[in-house]
């Protein structure tokens, strides 16, 4: 028989297990992919590339500082570039 932690238990999971995630964007990481976290029971979620939803990984949290870094390098420099240009 497995020895339980009380401590695990929590009634905003077992909610969330019903009705579903209640998911608010907590991060933009670009204009196509954002952080969620979920409002009840603090589930973090991300987009994928294939459009659909997982858990926030510690790789997928990598991946997208990555690739806030990137896509903020391309804004920066398209905003010098038309800068420049007027």
């Amino acid at each position: 028989m497995k020895d339980r932690n009380p401590k695990l238990f929590s009634f905003s999971k077992v909610y969330c297990g019903i009705f579903g995630h209640s998911l608010k964007v907590s991060k933009n990481v670009t204009e196509h992919v954002h952080e969620y976290r979920c409002a009840k029971c603090g589930v973090e979620m991300t987009d994928t590339a294939n459009g659909f939803l997982a858990r926030l990984t510690p790789k997928f949290k990598e991946t997208n500082n990555y690739l806030a870094k990137i896509h903020q390098r391309r804004r920066n420099r398209k905003n010098l570039l038309v800068a420049e240009a007027s």
